[in-house]
């Protein structure tokens, strides 16, 4: 005698297949309006148990009366996967916090905290990933923890910028799986942070700390300038047999337990203005760095040490027009405008205008400066600008042209040539280096400073060339 449910699940088997595509829509409709509106997704081990089921489908082939342990079969993994499926955990199980800075420093590594709490009273095992900018490198980019219940742990991971500007962090994405770990969901933890990425302003601490230990030297700055007998002091050192001995400083002795000296400097506040090229021959790359960021990097730290000894600092910003105008102004506080005008500061790809920052600064800068150009040289149209603009400061003002170097034209002129190609390729860059050089001598022939480096290595000498020019007393 038959089994009733046999015979029910032999009856409905034909209706069954010959709706075959009913009733996979009745299972694919389900899964869609998870996926879409609850992020919900099968998991590996769903998908496993899916497959034996469709595996078993295999023997109908050759027996018939397994119909309905498929049936069986099916109905089970229904069943647990539905009840696994309300297991899933929400939003409101989780808390996160983010902890950062809210500036930070180009290339440089950026700290961010996350503090993740499991307010369930189960354990719960998540993926978790924050919403770094496309701009920005995190690493580690993602976590996997187990949170035990009502437990607060805490990652941390490593932004490095590799961008100036303005950045927001939104949400921080976190994938949990459920009970038995049939399904998995998506979860977007709304927590927004704000970054604003400065120039590099490590350097500046870096130079702080070694301009107090005496070792600037590391950071290639050579100390020129002559030190006074009188008027401002300038720093602590140690005694030396040459020393005048009213100059001892007998608390600082005691305390080091050596003898150290006073240093006084002659007091000269004098003004800086930097007009800084945003314009097309600044978009080229080096070392992962923009022109622009690396001008705009060592302008920062020459600033930092101008202000620390007592100058004023200023800076346009022009490309085809002028864009930003800081004017000059002594005092730490200064540092901050000068990194506010700068942090959000891109190169443009139009045509700068020389005559209209020239024109600019004649306006605004009537008292006698130290005007930085930064800008780069390709052609001999901007070349006669900038000669010609730089020439026209000569007994107002004391120009100095900051000229960036191209890797690729000084790694074509010092390669060894192979074949007649790399033999042409090197003759014509050093025919454009010995024109390039022309053009530094004829600045310096017509009253202007000039200063030729590589964008990486432009930091140490413009502080140098600063300094130099402060011990011969040009301004």
């Amino acid at each position: 005698m038959n089994d009733p449910i046999t015979n029910l699940f032999t009856n409905y088997g034909d209706l069954l297949l010959k709706n075959a595509g009913l009733l996979g829509a009745a299972f694919v409709v389900p899964l869609l309006w998870l996926a879409v509106y609850r992020r919900v997704f099968a998991n590996i081990p769903l998908v496993v148990l899916l497959a034996i089921p469709a595996l078993l489908s295999f023997s109908l082939l050759f027996q018939q009366q397994l119909f309905s342990v498929i049936i069986w079969v099916d109905a089970a993994i229904f069943l647990v996967a539905t009840i696994d499926l309300f297991t899933l955990p929400g939003k409101r199980a989780l808390q996160i916090e983010r902890e950062m800075a809210l500036v930070g420093s180009l290339k440089k590594q950026h700290r961010v905290t996350l503090h993740i709490s499991n307010v369930s009273s189960r354990r719960l095992v998540i993926w978790l990933r924050d919403d770094a900018p496309a701009e920005m490198q995190a690493t580690p980019d993602r976590f996997t923890l187990s949170l035990a219940p009502r437990s607060r742990t805490t990652v941390h991971y490593d932004l490095q910028p590799t961008r100036r500007g303005s950045f927001t962090l939104y949400d921080v994405h976190v994938r949990v799986r459920s009970r038995l770990g049939l399904w998995q969901r998506y979860l977007e933890i709304p927590q927004q942070s704000e970054l604003r990425v400065y120039p590099d302003m490590k350097q500046l601490s870096e130079y702080a700390i070694l301009a107090r230990t005496n070792r600037l030297s590391l950071m290639g700055v050579r100390r020129t300038r002559k030190v006074g007998t009188e008027n401002d002091f300038e720093r602590l050192r140690d005694y030396t047999l040459d020393d005048n001995h009213k100059y001892i400083d007998w608390r600082a002795s005691a305390r080091r337990n050596k003898l150290t000296v006073k240093d006084f400097q002659t007091s000269q506040s004098q003004r800086i203005i930097f007009l800084v090229d945003c314009g097309r021959l600044m978009t080229g790359q080096s070392n992962g760095l923009s022109l622009l960021d690396h001008s705009l990097n060592a302008v920062l730290m020459m600033s930092y040490v101008a202000l620390r000894q007592g100058d004023s600092v200023g800076m346009i910003c022009f490309s085809d027009r002028v864009l930003k105008y800081v004017p000059p102004q002594g005092g730490m506080n200064q540092m901050n405008q000068l990194l506010h005008t700068s942090f959000d500061r891109f190169p443009e790809l139009v045509e700068s205008r020389y005559d209209e920052a020239f024109l600019y600064l004649a306006s605004h800068c009537k008292k006698r400066s130290l005007v930085v150009l930064i800008t780069n040289v390709i052609d001999e149209v901007n070349a006669h600008q900038i000669e010609s603009y730089l020439a026209t400061l000569v007994g107002k003002h004391l120009p100095l042209g900051v000229l960036l170097r191209d890797h690729q034209l000084f790694d074509a002129a010092d390669r060894d040539p192979v074949d007649d190609a790399t033999l042409y390729q090197a003759a014509a860059a050093a025919e454009i280096l010995t024109w390039r050089h022309q053009v530094l001598r004829d600045l310096e022939h017509r009253g202007a400073l000039a200063l030729d480096v590589f964008p990486e290595d432009m930091t140490a000498p413009l502080v140098n060339k600063y300094l130099e020019i402060k011990a011969r007393h040009l301004l």
